[in-house]
């Protein structure tokens, strides 16, 4: 059985004053910050539309999307802003509708990942709980992600999903169908009017569902591997998670929003992302610096969950991407 650590006991007073600080003034910056980046990288598409522009711009673009799913995240363990009203309506209007996803439902799923993580019942053990695996396996999923068949995938799902075609009733299909992805479908379709009405119709296509598909699901992918694959496991409280210590470029493109702080996340789950940095600071001044599971960098973490002599086709060499409700954490 997993030894609880509590807050208390591994941070003085002031430290925990100082990491459980929340700020609405900041949970605003970086949403504005995360539809900012979007804004500009499709902007340049707009004025100097080629390849290199919308391959740049669907990195960025890919890893804001991702962004704005970990401010969902944030709010889901109410941290994302110091007013509850606040902190649910950017996370509800601003990220999660917008990527097709609802904050209740992923509040709910998350806890869960909490209070069972590496343990059985953990909904999110089907993205990593298979690692590791081989290299060419992961070739194969990665090249899945960027060439959009795992976006393209989970977005079907996720349409025909909300489909009954049980129940021939017009009224309560559509019932369904709202309560599954309406909220979702119209944000969507609030981002391609937008597009339209500044003359640029096809943005949303080349620089909204174009990222989602490929880059996203990449850099998704790769987070959620960085997150929980290959680590000491349940009994031991600082192994459930790994850090992984991100340079400029992968903050950039791969993990936005200090979201490599993980291990310190799920030690404190209701520190603010925006609080998580410091928090690794304090716990390495208080002593536990040889405790943290970490990595530097997203390159050795593929490395060190992956091996050339792992055979694909046995049970630890596959493994599904899981579904679009999953890999949030």
């Amino acid at each position: 059985m997993r030894e609880n650590i509590a807050a208390s006991d591994i941070l003085s007073e002031q430290q925990l004053r100082a990491v459980r600080s929340r700020s609405d003034f900041i949970g605003c910056c970086l949403v504005l910050h995360a539809w900012g980046m979007i804004l500009l990288a499709g902007s340049l598409v707009a004025v100097v539309p080629n390849p290199a522009t919308i391959l740049l711009a669907a990195m960025i673009i890919g890893s804001r999307q991702l962004g704005l799913v970990i401010l969902m995240h944030d709010a889901a363990h109410g941290a994302l802003c110091e007013s509850p009203r606040l902190n649910r309506f950017l996370a509800t209007w601003f990220c999660g509708w917008p990527m097709i996803a609802d904050l209740d439902i992923y509040r709910r799923y998350h806890l869960i990942h909490h209070t069972r993580t590496l343990r059985d019942g953990d909904p999110d053990a089907v993205l990593t709980g298979h690692y590791p695996i081989s290299r060419a396996s992961l070739r194969r999923k990665l090249t899945r992600d960027l060439t959009g068949r795992s976006g393209f995938s989970q977005r079907k799902f996720q349409i025909t999903n909300a489909f009954d075609v049980s129940d021939t009733s017009p009224p309560r299909r559509f019932e369904r169908f709202w309560n599954e992805i309406g909220p979702a479908a119209v944000a969507n379709v609030v981002i391609a009017s937008a597009c339209l009405l500044v003359g640029f119709w096809w943005l949303y296509f080349v620089c909204w569902l174009f990222p989602m598909l490929t880059w996203y699901q990449v850099v998704l992918r790769i987070r959620n591997i960085a997150e929980h694959a290959v680590v000491k496991g349940p009994d031991y409280p600082f192994g459930v998670a790994r850090t992984t210590y991100a340079n400029l470029f992968e903050r950039i493109f791969v993990a936005p929003y200090w979201v490599n702080y993980h291990l310190e996340h799920h030690l404190i789950m209701w520190v603010p992302c925006y609080r998580l940095r410091l928090l690794n600071r304090y716990l390495k001044l208080n002593g536990y610096a040889d405790e943290l599971q970490t990595t530097r960098g997203y390159l050795n973490v593929l490395r060190e969950v992956t091996s050339d002599e792992i055979d694909a086709t046995l049970p630890g060499g596959g493994g599904a991407s899981g579904s679009f409700g999953q890999g949030y954490k």
